[in-house]
């Protein structure tokens, strides 16, 4: 790749911007311990958020190259995403009340009633959202005025998590058990991926606060069904499907060896001559030159067959997104069943919502 490649800048760019505030908040949570690095990412995200606050709009309006591959519908999801990683970070009260604030909920669209409802992908954040401040509303417990909206997110969290399970055929399910949640649409193992995660870490948070089972509509399930359920998509991720192939590369026996990439798909030392000269590299036949390890293409189609070849990318293209929901559930899936998780240190910087309990009165003298 050695032609010009734009670089491009936003003047208003909401979605964007609240999307990288919360990844930095979320990363100085991960950093604490190193308290210098920690503050600066923490700096960079409360600049970015306030950004993102001032400046609104849809970063695609200021780069529309990238509407037609990833497009985004809007940016309310990103503003409850932000805050309440922000909140996570700081401790600001601010944060939080934005993050539950009833009108920013409905632009978000949490009531439902929407396509993608349900879905985490790189365009829909609020499912993300919901889970997490889930997570916040059943291990600190806030009373008001917060508790309104959380207790939403948490009812729907839990509608959300019945959803992705076959029984209830809210999605369809390939004959050979890859669930649908992108519909039938082309490359649907990053939507797998991100449901599967979702469901093993809601499968975490109630073991963490000692709740065997869950509601879906006249029933309760066992925690231990979500697992399996996630565990049961990322198997077929990684190879017990139809085609009998990983779809990780590098992982297993077989796996696809024509991928949709540059890096891996031209030789070494070539040179090139304009921008089409890596398009006898795309459609040749031959396996690629270098093994893409650790990246999960596209997927199937609806009938569970897979082409392996570079020139249609909705087989074989890997994806930022997609890698990173499925790392996330190989790690939510590891260690075993109701291994716990963390339930402090997500929350160090949330001061307390009650006073302490006064100390006990001295010993009585008569």
């Amino acid at each position: 790749m050695d032609y010009e490649r734009q670089a491009y800048s936003c003047g208003a760019c909401s979605d964007l911007a609240a999307e990288m505030a919360a990844a930095l908040a979320a990363a100085s949570i991960v950093f604490k311990d190193n308290r210098a690095y920690s503050l600066k990412l923490v700096q960079g995200a409360t600049v970015l958020f306030a950004f993102a606050r001032e400046r609104r709009g849809r970063y695609v309006k200021a780069i529309p190259d990238a509407e037609t591959y990833y497009n985004s519908t809007g940016y309310w999801d990103e503003y409850i995403w932000g805050s309440a990683w922000m909140y996570f970070a700081t401790g600001n009260s601010s944060y939080l009340k934005l993050a539950t604030a009833e009108g920013l909920a409905k632009h978000a669209g949490a009531s439902g009633g929407w396509k993608y409802y349900g879905i985490f992908d790189w365009d829909n954040k609020l499912t993300g959202a919901q889970v997490v401040l889930t997570r916040f509303f059943k291990m600190m417990s806030p009373g008001y005025p917060y508790e309104n909206v959380l207790q939403q997110f948490k009812n729907e969290t839990e509608l959300i998590m019945c959803s992705y399970l076959p029984q209830y055929k809210v999605f369809n399910q390939t004959k050979g058990g890859m669930m649908e949640f992108n519909y039938g649409n082309p490359q649907p193992l990053q939507y797998v991926a991100g449901s599967a995660f979702l469901a093993a870490l809601y499968a975490d948070y109630l073991s963490a606060t000692s709740a065997p089972v869950w509601p879906c509509g006249p029933d309760f399930l066992s925690r231990k069904v979500l697992r399996d359920f996630a565990r049961s998509q990322i198997d077929y991720i990684l190879g017990n499907n139809p085609a009998k192939m990983s779809y990780v590369v590098g992982y297993g026996k077989r796996y696809p060896i024509r991928v949709h990439h540059r890096g891996a798909s031209i030789p070494r030392g070539r040179t090139s001559q304009g921008c089409t000269t890596g398009y006898k590299y795309r459609d040749s036949r031959l396996p690629n030159p270098h093994v893409l390890v650790g990246a999960m293409v596209a997927g199937p189609d609806t009938r569970d067959r897979f082409a392996d070849n570079r020139y249609n990318y909705n087989y074989t293209e890997p994806t930022i997104a997609g890698n990173a929901c499925l790392v996330a559930a190989l790690v939510a899936l590891s260690g075993g069943d109701d291994k716990g998780v963390d339930t402090n240190t997500i929350f160090s910087a949330v001061p307390a919502f009650f006073p302490n309990s006064p100390p006990p009165p001295g010993p009585w003298r008569p």
